[in-house]
Parts: C-alpha cells; sequence; structure tokens
C-alpha cells in the first residue's frame, strides 16, 4: 500500500467514520442474525409481538410471525456470513480512507457508485424521507471521492 500523495482530508475522514459506523451496524446484525439461528424463531417473533402489545391475530403482526417462523436456520448463516463480511469490508475502506490510501478512495467511488440506482430507484417508487436521505448523502459521497480520485489522478500526472 502507498502512501497517500498528500494529508489527509477531514472530509475522508468523516466518510470513514460513515463507513465504520456502517461496519459496525453490520457486525451487529450478523452477530444478531448468527444468535437468532439455532432459536425457535416462530416462538421468538410471538413473544416480540406480546412485548410490544400488539395483537398476534391483526394483519402485519400475524404476517411478521409466519414470515419468522418460516425462516430456516441455514438461511440464517448465511445472512449472518453476508452480514459479518459486509462489514469487515466497510472496516477495511474505513482505515484506507482514514490513512488515504489510493485504492480505498477508488473503492468508495466505485461502491457508492453501485448502490446509486438502487437507491434512486427507492426514492422515486417509495418516497420517504430516510430514502431521499440516504440518496442525498450518497451522491454528496460519490461527487467528494470522485472529486478526491480526480485531484490525486491530476497531481500524479
Amino acid at each position: 500500500m502507498s502512501p497517500p500523495l498528500t494529508t489527509n482530508s477531514g472530509g475522508l475522514k468523516l466518510i470513514a467514520i460513515l463507513e465504520a459506523t456502517k461496519g459496525l451496524f453490520a457486525l451487529l446484525v450478523g452477530l444478531g442474525v448468527h444468535e437468532l439461528a439455532s432459536k425457535d424463531l416462530q416462538q421468538f417473533a410471538e413473544r416480540l409481538v406480546e412485548h410490544l402489545h400488539l395483537n398476534p391475530a391483526s394483519h402485519y403482526p400475524g404476517v411478521f410471525i409466519h414470515a419468522l417462523g418460516a425462516v430456516k436456520d441455514s438461511n440464517l448463516v448465511f445472512i449472518a456470513i453476508g452480514a459479518l463480511a459486509y462489514g469487515v469490508v466497510r472496516f477495511i475502506e474505513a482505515y484506507g480512507l482514514w490513512r488515504g490510501y489510493r485504492w480505498t478512495e477508488w473503492f468508495a467511488l466505485l461502491s457508492g457508485a453501485i448502490y446509486m440506482p438502487f437507491e434512486l430507484y427507492e426514492a422515486f417508487t417509495h418516497t420517504s424521507l430516510l430514502s431521499l436521505l440516504v440518496l442525498v448523502i450518497n451522491a454528496l459521497i460519490i461527487l467528494y471521492m470522485l472529486k478526491v480520485v480526480m485531484k490525486k489522478h491530476h497531481a500524479s500526472a
């Protein structure tokens, strides 16, 4: 890994913190799903609905209970492994951005751009404050990373 061409900027560190936070949430989800893999999920769902004082016979709580009851342990293991892998990738990206490594800057740019079509679709089909906020934040990150990558490209040329 080559050292950065210029000193780290506050923007890269802010994005690194965001990526590390996403990695932490992914690890927590992965560990939580792994913990649920050996449990009776239908019973867990029924207790959760009861704890939230919801009527299990009403539509949405009933759908939730039925859906969790139909999940197989092998599917949960794959979901847990995927969440853990995603978390590790986010931590690696955060470390590289914090240190200013060029390859992680390109990775941040490309990984943000990959999600853009899905975020646009979500923002236009299921418009909500959250979907718009995610879209705007991702667009700002992509534009910022494009600026960083192009600036370093021109500096090295």
